[in-house]
């Protein structure tokens, strides 16, 4: 409590600017691997944008929660699993 002021991380954080996600991913196979390979359902309201929010495009959040675990910062009690995306 008292090394994060009772804080801690709410995401894994980008490991990629948008920027740097749009010109490295591709919106439309996004979205089809979204669906097809994790079963995630997604609704933006222009799809250039998607790429901005791709999975790649940020830290593996694994790792991120084991380095905030070894830092005694917080304990993991679940884990979560994305059925949608609402961008834009």
């Amino acid at each position: 409590m008292k090394k994060s002021f009772g804080s801690s991380c709410h995401g894994s954080g980008r490991a990629m600017s948008r920027k740097e996600a749009i010109r490295t991913f591709k919106s439309s196979d996004l979205q089809e691997k979204l669906k097809t390979k994790r079963g995630v359902i997604v609704q933006v309201s222009e799809l250039d944008l998607l790429a901005e929010e791709a999975p790649g495009a940020y830290k593996d959040v694994d790792s991120v929660v084991r380095s905030v675990q070894i830092a005694g910062l917080t304990d993991a009690v679940v884990k979560l699993k994305p059925v949608g995306v609402v961008k834009g």
